[in-house]
């Protein structure tokens, strides 16, 4: 750089006060340039702007002074003896590949900025340099920066929080890549897994984790109410709609206006119904049971089931427009019998926290009791392991869990007298599990699946059958 020709904005002018803006944060800036004069010039009024400066005369010394420094950004002269500015370039981007690096260069040098810019410079400016677009520049980078780290940062802790909440292993980090993709959308979204898989914490997730989480989360469980008020319950009733209606009540639908509606076990809806769910979908409005009147409603739609709805489509059992109306992003949950390495990691988990419920020291769990939950089926996935472990807090004596703390149900021989044979109470106690869960089996079979109708023909209420088909797994 000719030393004569200083930046336009160098002569004796008096700086103006209000380049000082104390409300602004400091940022470092490491100024690079083989010219004490020009370093000055640069350092004195960048400093009246509000910046912390750094010097250094040529390549080798800005490399030890940004080590030593760690700026926010760095002013870097392209024409120096020795290291020039894009042997430094890449010098300072070994170290820090994200700091923005502005190149100073003479404006017969443009073509070479736009190489260094090719080779990782964030940015260029010809000398002279104006001053406040250089300042303007210096804080945009250092700004973009910021975000990209804050960035990186946020996405850092989701993944940490997800892997806390569904696990670490290969099959359930290519779900949680499809969770924060989708849930930064709108798109209404089918979750389908297996009983105990965590479908409805994977929809609160998705809620937490979207531009709707400040609004209402509403779940409705299809399977949990009986057939003749789920219209009512979802839409909402005027008074006198029947006998009852005393005074006129939004449903879910509404409840959830302005955040997210979490449609549990989708498949237990009537075909009159998923005809209506359409139109409320589609329409964006419902009309409570004895009006005519739509009442609008934004809502984001996710909806789980325990069945392949796609082939449910197929059989006929299934509205095909209602499906992809739902369907714009599925998620599937895998099983946990195909997760070894998450069996391993919620029972270490799910023990600890086991423990501090119980307020008792922590224990470890053997190689055998390891053994044993490894080669568990699992029917009940993370649901079962989860009460798995807390039995086996409750019961463990020494500083341990053993194979004969573990209730693995059927498949579990713990327990037993030597030769495999169970103790007598739990022959009989196992016998009338094992019978009452083919009761229901069969009378679920026959009703088609319909609750309601399956516990009238078991002359048992509603919410009973419902906890003894959660208990047996028979979703």
């Amino acid at each position: 750089m000719n030393p004569h020709q200083a930046p336009a904005s160098c002569p004796a002018a008096s700086p103006r006060p209000s380049f000082a803006r104390r409300e602004l944060p400091i940022h470092k800036v490491l100024v690079i340039d083989d010219e004490e004069n020009i370093r000055q010039v640069l350092s004195e009024l960048l400093a009246m702007r509000g910046f912390s400066i750094s010097e250094a005369p040529d390549g080798p010394s800005g490399l030890r002074e940004f080590e030593r420094v760690r700026p926010h950004a760095v002013l870097l002269d392209h024409r120096m003896p020795g290291m020039d500015g894009f042997e430094t370039l890449k010098g300072l981007k070994g170290i820090d590949p994200a700091v923005p690096v502005i190149f100073l260069t003479a404006h017969a040098d443009v073509q070479a900025a736009v190489e260094a810019i090719k080779s990782g410079a964030h940015d260029f400016i010809t000398k002279p340099a104006d001053m406040e677009s250089l300042a303007v520049l210096i804080r945009k980078a250092v700004e973009k920066l910021e975000l990209e780290r804050e960035v990186v940062r946020l996405r850092s802790a989701v993944d940490a929080s997800l892997e806390a909440a569904l696990g670490r292993g290969e099959a359930i980090r290519r779900v949680t890549g499809q969770l924060v993709r989708v849930a930064s959308s709108d798109f209404s979204v089918v979750i389908q897994g297996e009983t105990g898989t965590g479908k409805s914490m994977v929809a609160g997730l998705i809620h937490r984790m979207s531009r709707r989480k400040d609004g209402p989360f509403v779940r409705v469980d299809m399977g949990a109410i009986p057939e003749p008020l789920i219209e009512s319950e979802l839409f909402g009733t005027e008074k006198g709609a029947f006998t009852g209606a005393e005074r006129a009540r939004g449903g879910y639908f509404e409840a959830a206006s302005g955040g997210t509606l979490f449609i549990d076990e989708l498949e237990n809806t009537s075909a009159a119904l998923q005809a209506k769910l359409l139109g409320a979908v589609e329409g964006r409005q419902v009309c409570r049971v004895g009006s005519s009147r739509p009442v609008p409603v934004d809502v984001r739609i996710l909806a789980a089931s325990n069945k392949d709805l796609g082939a449910l489509v197929k059989e006929g059992k299934f509205r095909e427009d209602l499906y992809f109306r739902l369907n714009e992003f599925t998620v599937t949950l895998p099983p946990l019998r195909e997760r070894a390495e998450d069996i391993s990691f919620f029972a270490g988990r799910f023990l600890a926290d086991a423990c501090e419920e119980l307020k008792r020291p922590a224990l470890s769990v053997s190689g055998p009791a390891m053994d044993a939950l490894l080669n568990h089926p699992w029917p009940g996935n993370v649901r079962e392991l989860k009460n798995v472990m807390r039995r086996a807090a409750l019961l463990a004596a020494g500083n341990e869990v053993l194979p004969s703390h573990l209730d693995l149900g059927a498949g579990d021989r713990s327990g037993r007298a030597p030769g495999g044979i169970m103790p007598l109470k739990e022959v009989s106690s196992h016998a009338a599990r094992e019978a009452e869960r083919a009761a229901i089996r069969d009378a679920l079979k026959l009703s088609s699946g319909n609750k309601t109708r399956t516990a009238a023909v078991l002359k048992v209420d509603y919410k009973t059958l419902l906890t003894k088909i959660r208990a047996y797994n028979l979703d």
